[in-house]
């Protein structure tokens, strides 16, 4: 017993050496682990292999580079920017921020873009619904949590019949988000020939199955012309049908303009690394949009910003971070789930101490309560920073919103939390447009009458007990 018990901890030692000296080099992240070696032993081994262990990007990389160039190769507009950019007065304002973005992604700047902002899920759902019905060539579906519910299942009919009609459809989804699932129920979606697949990450391979690792996108791309992308996911709570959560706030854009072909591009990207060659799809010009009615002067300037874990480079994070020493006025955020590293805290307590208006909000309850403990520990760490802190009342806010000065705005699949930074694959768009932000704000506005805001006084009351859980919970966090 006594050499097995040895031996146990000698592996144990050996492994947590391995990952301090050559796997993890985000420091929080690897004593994270290695408190988790240290406490459970033969679990914590385990739980790395499941939770910790890295993704290679090969597969990604591969389709990525392919995807580029097919898309490269097409000389749309998209490709040809710095043509227009002296000539767009929205981007020309913002040139430090689109620079970098211009250098930080794969994606181009793109123009004429236009929009309509959903924030109640019957509107955003009815609204999904028409433009399916009315698909004459293409529907991509790409969510974190596909349910097949009342809702889903209203929209697994509708994608029946489109498929049975000869629209091309594709349902890309995470089996670990979406495990209310009945693979059963999307049978007549295949039969009409539909194609449905499991997110590589979630799939049952040895090789690329990362339960760490999720398809936390919600895209939706119909005849290469509109794309949907925000907060919503495709089940009943989303609706705000369900008792556990009642009303359900959340944001997400109907998107019409060039700025679909990026988002067709990252569909495209997820669906091929996740099916067998033979299934991948060539990118052609009739899966980008092409709308020669649009007038110059015309619409939106938009980016999307995408990031994923096969990859070191935290796109959206350091967008987060460019974005808020963007700001000269006001930094307004919505997230449900509020777990900053601490680059980004020393960004917000910058901001703040330069005289910037920050204020954040957050659920008045948790959906996972071991990330609200988390959520409401780094609450009080910035309120200590005079960072002003809001509770929604009005139901569960998943919104994830970030409102730069008059005229910056970003809506998107990523929250404010590590996993978005670096263990999601996550999509956002970045907008230069005073009607966009003028729309989040009036939303913003609203919310902020049936909120409480959290001051120290809020956490002095708080019992001994839920503190030690705050803290508990925050130090696996980086992890999890």
């Amino acid at each position: 017993m006594g050499t097995l018990v040895f031996t146990i901890y000698l592996l144990n030692f050996i492994f947590a050496f391995y990952l301090v000296f050559y796997r993890e080099k985000d420091t929080s992240v690897t004593w994270a682990w290695l408190l988790c070696f240290i406490m459970v032993p033969v679990v914590g081994f385990l739980l790395y292999i499941f939770f910790g262990y890295g993704l290679k990007g090969e597969v990604f990389e591969d389709v990525r580079n392919q995807l580029n160039q097919e898309f490269k190769a097409l000389d749309l507009p998209e490709n040809r920017q710095h043509d227009l950019y002296n000539n767009r007065a929205s981007a020309h304002d913002n040139q430090l921020l689109v620079n970098f973005l211009d250098d930080l992604t794969d994606f181009p700047l793109t123009h004429y873009n236009s929009f309509d902002l959903y924030t109640d899920g019957k509107k955003k759902f009815d609204a999904l619904k028409a433009d399916l019905e009315a698909a004459t060539e293409t529907i991509h579906i790409e969510y974190y949590a596909f349910v097949t519910d009342e809702l889903g299942m209203s929209i697994v009919d509708i994608l029946t019949r489109k498929a049975r009609e000869g629209v091309a459809v594709k349902l890309l989804y995470d089996a670990l988000g979406s495990k209310g699932t009945d693979v059963k129920k999307l049978k007549p979606l295949r039969d009409a020939g539909g194609e449905v697949t499991i997110f590589i990450t979630s799939q049952r391979s040895l090789k690329y199955f990362r339960a760490n690792y999720h398809d936390h996108h919600k895209l939706v791309i119909i005849d290469s012309k509109i794309g949907y992308i925000g907060g919503f996911n495709v089940s009943d709570q989303y609706a705000g049908t369900t008792r556990k959560f009642g009303y359900w706030r959340d944001t997400h854009v109907r998107l019409y303009g060039p700025i679909v072909s990026l988002m067709q591009l990252k569909f495209l990207t997820n669906w091929n690394v996740s099916v067998p060659k033979e299934r991948r799809v060539q990118l052609t010009r009739n899966l980008l949009f092409v709308d020669q009615s649009l007038e110059l002067s015309e619409g939106v300037d938009m980016q999307l910003i995408s990031s994923s874990p096969d990859s070191n480079r935290q796109e959206i994070k350091l967008t987060f971070i460019k974005m808020i020493f963007a700001a000269k006025k006001r930094i307004w955020i919505q997230t449900p789930y509020l777990i900053p590293d601490d680059s980004v805290i020393d960004a917000l307590r910058i901001a703040q101490k330069s005289g910037i208006d920050i204020k954040i909000m957050i659920p008045n309850k948790p959906d996972h309560p071991f990330i609200f403990r988390v959520t409401q520990f780094y609450a009080e760490v910035l309120i200590k920073e005079n960072v002003d802190i809001f509770s929604y009342q009005g139901g569960f806010l998943h919104s994830k919103v970030m409102i730069i000065d008059d005229d910056i705005s970003i809506v998107g699949s990523a929250n404010q939390d590590i996993r978005s930074y670096k263990l999601n694959f996550e999509a956002s768009i970045v907008s230069f447009s005073k009607e966009l932000n003028h729309e989040l704000s009036q939303a913003f506005d609203k919310d902020l009458l049936i909120s409480d805001q959290w001051t120290q006084q809020t956490f002095d009351q708080m019992s001994v007990w839920l503190k030690f859980k705050q803290k508990v919970s925050r130090l696996v966090s980086p992890i999890m």
